[in-house]
């Protein structure tokens, strides 16, 4: 007997308790710039330097933090479940914790790629600047999706999604697109869990969602407990 799938979509909540910044304040700015200045291919264009260093300082905060309980028990999970996890986010903190099967919408920090050749994908945990290239001379950037480039996994992401017999949101608003868009991939009578300690959605949205008005950290170990526990 196959196991029950369970698909979890997560974003910057479910990191930020391991210490990672989300980048964004309330005005918007990362680490004091315009999202388009240091995300975006125009941004690149116009000052690489300052985009690779942002991306720098992000790598090098990744070095030095490590999964929280929320991550370490969505790894669990596997033990009893076929588990997918489609991240937003970058870090790799989902693998470090043991998950298996990790979607990443929006491209991976400790990876980058030839501006020539998007399929020329290296693994990378150092600096990286100008000059730094591949064998035929150009340039490497991040292996990051920037605002106005396509997201090549979300095709791959929604598949994922629509086989779901438990959808798990954490740490999302779920009100940017297009990853906003997978909640409706899952059939009306799948339940949902929501944990994020401010949700922007009412249980009255979706047929059977269960909002968890809680952290990462405090609300996905109960919930894997309980799923544990519901699904023999």
């Amino acid at each position: 007997m196959s196991k029950p799938k369970i698909v979890v979509l997560t974003g910057a909540g479910m990191s930020a308790e391991s210490g990672l910044k989300t980048f964004r304040d309330a005005n918007g700015l990362w680490e004091g710039h315009d999202v388009m200045e240091v995300a975006s291919p125009q941004g690149f264009a116009r000052n690489p330097e300052l985009v690779l260093e942002f991306y720098n300082q992000r790598r090098r905060q990744l070095l030095e933090v490590s999964p929280n309980e929320g991550h370490l028990a969505l790894a669990k999970l596997e033990q009893q479940f076929d588990v997918s996890i489609v991240t937003q986010n970058v870090d790799n903190l989902h693998e470090q914790a043991g998950s298996s099967h990790v979607v990443h919408l929006h491209g991976e920090l400790f990876k980058v790629r030839s501006i020539w050749d998007e399929n020329h994908v290296l693994e990378w945990k150092k600096d990286l600047v100008l000059g730094d290239l591949d064998p035929n001379g150009h340039q490497l950037r991040p292996h990051i999706v920037w605002f106005g480039e396509m997201v090549p996994m979300l095709e791959t992401a929604a598949e994922i999604t629509q086989q779901a017999d438990v959808l798990i949101i954490i740490g999302t608003s779920m009100q940017v697109y297009p990853a906003a868009s997978l909640i409706h991939y899952v059939d009306h009578q799948t339940p949902i869990y929501f944990v994020d300690p401010k949700p922007t959605v009412r249980a009255s949205d979706f047929g059977k969602l269960t909002i968890i008005q809680k952290t990462a950290v405090e609300g996905v170990p109960p919930l894997v407990e309980a799923l544990f526990n519901t699904w023999p």
